[in-house]
């Protein structure tokens, strides 16, 4: 493909070289150059692309595309100098697989919590409608029902147009994905094409990235607010911020609410640990979720689905077969009538989330031991608050292990136990190996009772030192249930 041809809706501020030269491929990793490509060097928040541009040149990079001054040029190199590289890494990325998101009807889903259940459900909802369809998810990415491992929530932009373009490939009409704050503020989603965006909620979770909660809710926003006339934003209104995510956006405007009039309406009836009575825009069904929280997942997937313009009555009927995402909820009953729930939670508001959803099935008929830590290198700020909530919530709480990558486990879980005063620690085990912890909470648990295990849900590793060792929660579990 020819260079200006890749350039196409880039604020380009000057080239030193031929826009008609061929280009066979591009990189933002310059380890991976090679002979005739073209490097986009990414000013990151850790990496400096600009540093590696000598290193592209060496497996035989023949363009630079870069935003900060270059001192020294090569001869037979073209130099393209642009205002933002991260956003032409998107725009070029999307030229160079041929517009995928133009062929697809592709709907992202923001928020700090339910972007995974949302979009694999709307996966899952529109297979089940006949249509091919794609996924890409913080569990796995799917094309049409195979399986593709996932490394991030939202992938860098080529790899991002990559899977796309194998979905468009594959005969997909539909696409799905979670959109993080991360991706939206590096501009990964730059040159896709949406046909509409869902918010889901904000509460406090990635501030070691963005540094406020202000500049959090900013990276959110710009999503809504990029999206064009023709697309439909969804959001939650129940959450205070969900108008905010539509005061500037040119795309058709559309509410789901469980507590207010909205577009979307939903209304809970009866609630057991095998799943909820609910009633949507006046039609009662069967879901096969519990908790408050996962009632807005489904009139999110239900509000799209309708958005989408599929007929309503299907639509409800494939949402009391759907079930929950691995490692959301997942329920794991022992012989002794003791209840076992993992769930991914590892922000306040979505341990408190799914507390408060156990509470509301027991009715007080039974224990709740909460099993929960915080992942290192992360948010420290809250720390404290996971543990204050989960002790607020639980009759006993473990704090342990999750993730610890290059902190100290103890250190991570002492910061947990500062936030608890000296009569909550009295309902506080610290146990640093998560899998004793688990253990501990399985001996003390009664008939009745409910272990929450709460932070890595589908996770099958613990992250120690740069190195990923194997640990999942469910197998651990259903070891010392027998199963």
């Amino acid at each position: 493909m020819r260079l200006q041809d890749l350039l196409r809706g880039v604020d380009v501020i000057e080239i030193k070289g031929d826009e008609n030269a061929e280009v066979t491929g591009i990189f933002t990793d310059s380890r991976k150059a090679t002979a005739g490509s073209a490097f986009i060097a990414l000013k990151g928040v850790q990496v400096d692309g600009h540093q590696y541009i000598n290193n592209a040149l060496d497996l035989g990079a023949k363009i630079v595309v870069h935003q900060e001054k270059i001192d020294t040029s090569k001869d037979g190199i073209i130099y393209v100098k642009v205002t933002d590289s991260a956003d032409t890494a998107g725009k070029m990325a999307t030229h160079w697989y041929g517009d995928p998101s133009a062929k697809l009807k592709l709907v992202g889903v923001t928020g700090t919590n339910g972007k995974t259940t949302t979009a694999t459900l709307l996966y899952e909802m529109f297979r089940k409608l006949g249509y091919k369809a794609g996924l890409l998810s913080t569990v796995a990415n799917y094309i049409d029902g195979k399986a593709y491992h996932a490394t991030h929530t939202t992938p860098d932009p080529i790899s991002l147009n990559e899977m796309l373009a194998k979905m468009v490939d594959a005969g997909c009409d539909y696409a799905f994905m979670e959109v993080s704050s991360h991706a939206i503020h590096q501009k990964r989603i730059s040159g896709l094409k949406f046909e509409g965006g869902i918010f889901t909620n904000i509460t406090q979770d990635h501030l070691d990235y963005h540094g406020t909660m202000a500049e959090y809710l900013k990276a959110k926003k710009a999503f809504f607010d990029n999206l064009p006339e023709t697309a439909f934003a969804l959001t939650n209104t129940d959450d205070k911020n969900g108008e905010v995510m539509l005061q500037n956006t040119k795309a058709n405007k559309h509410t789901y609410s469980v507590r207010a009039l909205a577009d979307f309406k939903a209304k809970i009836i009866e609630k057991h640990f095998d799943g909820t009575a609910i009633e949507i825009n006046g039609k009662e069904l069967q879901v096969q979720f519990v908790g408050v929280f996962n009632v807005y997942n489904l009139l999110a997937v239900y509000g799209t689905t309708m958005l989408l313009g599929q007929d309503s009555d299907q639509a409800l009927l494939i949402l009391s077969t759907l079930k929950p995402v691995a490692g959301r909820f997942e329920t794991i009953r022992s012989s002794e009538n003791v209840t076992a729930i993992v769930d991914y939670a590892h922000t306040p508001d979505a341990l408190t989330n799914v507390l408060e959803a156990i509470h509301e099935v027991l009715d007080g008929n039974g224990r709740v031991i909460t099993v929960v830590g915080c992942g290192g290198n992360r948010d420290k700020t809250k720390r404290p608050i996971m543990a204050r909530e989960a002790v607020r919530l639980s009759d006993q709480v473990i704090l342990t292990s999750d993730n610890p990558r290059w902190e100290e486990p103890q250190a991570i879980i002492n910061d947990m136990a500062d936030g608890l005063n000296a009569q909550q620690l009295k309902k506080a085990l610290l146990i640093v190996e998560r899998e004793q912890a688990i253990k501990t909470a399985c001996t003390l648990a009664r008939e009745g009772d409910v272990i929450l295990i709460a932070g890595k849900g589908h996770e099958d590793y613990q992250d120690v030192k740069g190195v990923k060792h194997h640990f999942d929660d469910r197998e651990v579990v259903r070891n010392i249930f027998g199963e």
